[in-house]
């Protein structure tokens, strides 16, 4: 086991990628016992880069995104809820990212880069410093839980991807670069009808709908001002974002009734509601001074109440919850033996 490591580490920020710098540090356990509100810590995979872990709708199976040997750049697999049964499901070629079943467990969408090319695409410049990167090859994909039957969802010369879906109707939520801009659209289960939700000027992503699907939860930057909004469109132009305030927002499932969530002035991503459909937990840098450790927070929708859930490693995102609320499953670099090491996780909800 390596004692420290000192990195600028590659994570997966949703389909995004982003540089970030982590400060010197050991090697974390599996579970810190600041952690009051989870219990029972597993890991399911070892080794790797493993990210975005979604339950299927019954709750028997994960779909997720890794990077793993022979593969050079993320694929899509599944795996029994204990980490058994792995297997690919995507191509194997291209990028591929943002998995999720759909209502039914019968079918599963993700977004993929493989119809422009088979090889992984180019990574960021790095000299950037702390940015997004965001490809126009991804298309939404739709498949059956094993990847046969492969159909093309969106065509778009843009960027299509963080798709997830309404638990209550057949309906997929995504986020796309079309007319100029990074918003967040719906579509139906065969891509038709696409509508864009939100039309604010700035980027709008990684949305989630409520467990009533009465609601939807993402994270957001909109410029304030000209110097904002001129660096903002002169990245997008590079298909570049710089995250480094990205806060919560919360709409209503029409669009409407925007409000926001956090106000930290940091990095925020990664949102989902908690099955009483007013707590949010979500991801954030705003507890380190110098917002280079991400940990899982906790929040009521009307802002109050934000309490920080993970301590363990220097990253931890991507959360979800079973839809009784007792068990959540989670992304984090805790327990890992190799530097840029990320793995999928399973815990008990202690509320």
């Amino acid at each position: 086991m390596h004692s420290k490591y000192l990195a600028v580490i590659t994570i997966i920020a949703a389909p995004f990628i982003f540089a970030q710098d982590l400060k010197e540090q050991p090697v974390s356990a599996i579970h810190d016992p600041r952690e009051k509100h989870l219990a029972n810590v597993r890991q399911l995979t070892f080794g790797g880069v493993n990210a975005e872990a979604y339950f299927s709708f019954d709750e028997k199976k994960i779909i997720f995104q890794s990077t793993r040997p022979p593969f050079k750049c993320d694929q899509i697999f599944t795996m029994n809820i204990d980490g058994s049964n792995v297997k690919l499901v995507s191509t194997g070629k291209g990028r591929t990212t943002c998995s999720y079943y759909l209502l039914g467990d019968s079918e599963i969408i993700y977004s993929s880069t493989h119809l422009t090319d088979t090889a992984c695409p180019p990574p960021p410049d790095f000299r950037q410093g702390y940015v997004w990167k965001f490809y126009d090859e991804y298309e939404i994909f739709k498949a059956k839980p094993d990847g046969s039957n492969l159909r093309q969802l969106t065509h778009n010369l843009g960027y299509d991807a963080e798709a997830t879906v309404s638990p209550v109707e057949a309906k997929i939520i995504f986020t796309s670069f079309r007319n100029g801009d990074l918003g967040i659209y719906t579509m139906d289960f065969d891509g038709g009808h696409i509508t864009r939700l939100i039309d604010s000027l700035g980027y709008e992503g990684g949305p989630y709908y409520s467990w009533d699907g009465k609601k939807v939860v993402y994270r957001a930057f909109y410029p304030k001002d000209s110097a904002e909004i001129r660096e903002y469109r002169d990245l997008l132009a590079k298909r570049l974002l710089k995250p480094v305030v990205i806060e919560i927002y919360v709409a209503d499932s029409d669009g409407k009734n925007i409000r926001q969530v956090t106000n930290h002035r940091a990095a925020s991503f990664a949102p989902f509601f908690y099955p009483d459909n007013e707590h949010i937990i979500y991801a954030s840098n705003v507890s380190d001074p110098q917002r280079r450790s991400f940990q899982l927070r906790m929040i009521r929708e009307d802002g109050g109440e934000d309490e920080q859930v993970t301590y363990a490693g220097t990253f931890n995102s991507f959360p979800m919850f079973t839809h009784d609320g007792k068990k959540i499953i989670f992304c984090s670099n805790r327990n890992a033996k190799a530097p840029h090491e990320m793995n999928v996780f399973i815990a008990d909800w202690v509320p």
